[in-house]
Order: C-alpha cells, then structure tokens, then sequence
C-alpha cells in the first residue's frame, strides 16, 4: 500500500512529480483521470492527494502530516467532504451520478474543498458517463474530481478530453519480485508472482492464499492433459471450472498457464533465469523437447486470445474447452 509521497515517487515517479508540482502551485486541476492496469496505486494516489489537499498541518505544500483529524479521517474513509463512488452491481448507474450533482451543490461540511473520487470509472453506464459530462463541463470552485480506471480504451471521448490524465505504470516485475523476497515470499514462488500482479499487497496475499496455491496445481495438471483432448476436457471440467469461477479468477488461471508456455520458450532460448516457474526448471526441460518454438508461440497466442474473448464475455466452459483442443493441435510427440 502506498501511504507516502515518498513511496508514490518511488513506484510512480511521473505521476508522483505531476501531482507534486500542480499541488506546490496550487495549480490542482478540478478532474484527473488516473489510469494503468490494477495494482499500479490508483486509489492510494487520490487518498494521498486528499490527504494533501485537506491537511490541517502540511509541509511543503504536499506532504500531509497523516497525524490530524483531516488526515485521520480521510485515511478511516468519514470525511464528510471526500465521496468515494463505486460500482453498483457491475455497474456505475445515472442515479449515482445524480446523488453526485446534488452533493455538488452543497456547501462543504468541513473545509472549503470537497473531492469525489469514482473507481472503476469505466463501469459507468452510457447514461451515467453523459450525466458526468455536466460537472466535467461547469466545475465548482474548490471541488475536485478522480476518476480511476484500469480500462481507459472503455471512457468517453469526451469525458478524456475534459481530464487531466495520469497514467500510472506497472512495476518492474524484477524490482517487485525483489521487494516480494524482501517482505518474506521464497525466492522460487516470487517470480511466478510477480508476474500476475502489479502491487507487492497482492502478492504478498497470493503467497498465503490456499486458493491460489491449489490453482497452480489444477493449471499444471491441465497442461499435462492436454497432450489428449478427451482428458483435457476432463480437466476442465472436473476441476478448472469449479475452482476458477469468477472472471478474474479465470483470467489469473489463463495467465499461468500462459507462464508455463513462456517458461517452455525460456527453456529452449536457454535463458532459465527467465522463468517464472523457477521450482519446476527440471520438469519442464523434459517437457520442453515435446514442442518446437513456433508451436509454442502459436499456443502463447492461443492463450491470449482465449483471454480476450473471456473479456467479451464468450461462454467459460466452451472456451476452455475450445482453448483445448486449439492447444492440443499445437503438441507433438516426438
């Protein structure tokens, strides 16, 4: 979790210094749009910058003292004039934006300021986002509004060009695995994950989660089916299903399986330093000679695009089963 300055300019230098600059000059846009993939440090950026912007006692113009009762209550989530709006269900609905506009007009309970703060901005239904256009068009005086998305591509236009992106990039997967290592997570399970997530809390999750340590063992299993079509679908169905059932679940699962590929190619490049699976070195140089590096990029790509019809909301189990044959095609015996 990001709870400094100093660690914001450590993980996200860029957005750090812009931040840093505009709130020096008192130059604070009245809409920023934070963007970058899910565990870059959105949401912990806009609690800084409201810290920032509400403390009672701030030094250098930026950095909150985190000790007064502004501070205290932005970090416990009750300030009265910090709103953060969240997805309703799947979605950001027109009657939220609304609430939105009537708290617009009110005065500000605690200071001169209010910051609203909508996560997931690309969940916002089409009516919701054409509603915001409103505030984003007349801005009050002291109000400031975060928008933070991990999907910009989903945004209006028009709401783009009436905020102040920042973007927020991933962590160096060699530096987030050093930092896994240093908070305790063995050396050999420290790449595999760094490599699913950006953000050293969720990785430090992942190591003690029991979920995620039995996905690792059905996502080999299934690759060791998928030599034989019949017993793949077997796989999936008896066990992947089950176990992968919400959508992100089900991405995670693709892109360990994407790693065992990887580390196949990584192995036949001869660079085993690359690898993710750094416990399994040993069982994957025998499996590595069952593949040619332009099967195994095929099965890469079969993989990425199995991910990407998940996203379009294609049907789990038709496409796991058809992500198997696709990538039992691709092995050869040899």
């Amino acid at each position: 979790m990001i709870e400094t300055w100093e660690q914001l300019s450590n993980q996200q230098p860029r957005a750090a210094a812009m931040l840093k600059n505009s709130l020096i000059k008192d130059r604070v846009a009245h809409a920023y749009l934070f963007e970058g993939e899910r565990g870059t440090g959105k949401q912990d950026a806009s609690m800084l910058l409201a810290k920032s912007l509400f403390c009672l006692d701030s030094i250098d113009g930026y950095l909150p003292c985190g000790v007064c009762t502004n501070c205290k209550k932005i970090e416990h989530r009750n300030h009265a004039d910090v709103h953060i709006i969240e997805p309703d269900g799947l979605s950001i609905k027109k009657e939220q934006i609304k609430m939105l506009h009537e708290e617009f007009q009110k005065k500000a309970v605690e200071s001169q300021k209010k910051i609203y703060i909508i996560t997931h901005a690309h969940k916002m239904t089409a009516s919701a986002a054409n509603s915001l256009l409103k505030f984003l068009e007349e801005p009050h005086a002291g109000t400031t509004i975060i928008l933070l998305t991990d999907q910009i591509h989903k945004m209006l236009s028009t709401i783009l060009s009436r905020c102040q992106t920042i973007s927020f990039t991933p962590l160096n997967p060699m530096e987030l695995s050093k930092q896994l290592v240093q908070s305790g997570v063995p050396v050999k399970k420290a790449k595999l994950i760094a490599s699913l997530t950006n953000s050293v809390d969720e990785g430090l999750a992942l190591q003690e989660d029991e979920w995620f340590a039995q996905a690792q063992k059905i996502v080999v299993k299934l690759f060791e089916a998928i030599k034989n079509p019949v017993d793949g679908i077997m796989v999936v169905q008896e066990d992947w299903l089950p176990h992968f059932k919400e959508r992100e679940q089900m991405e995670m699962g693709l892109l360990l399986l994407l790693n065992i590929y990887r580390d196949l190619l990584y192995v036949q490049l001869d660079r085993p330093d690359e690898m993710v699976y750094q416990d399994r070195e040993d069982q994957f140089r025998q499996l590595a000679i069952l593949h040619s590096q332009k099967q195994l990029a095929n099965q890469m790509n079969e993989i990425l695009e199995a991910k990407r019809k998940l996203s379009a909301n294609m049907n789990p189990q038709l496409l796991m089963e058809q992500l198997v044959l696709n990538l039992q095609e691709g092995f050869t015996l040899v």
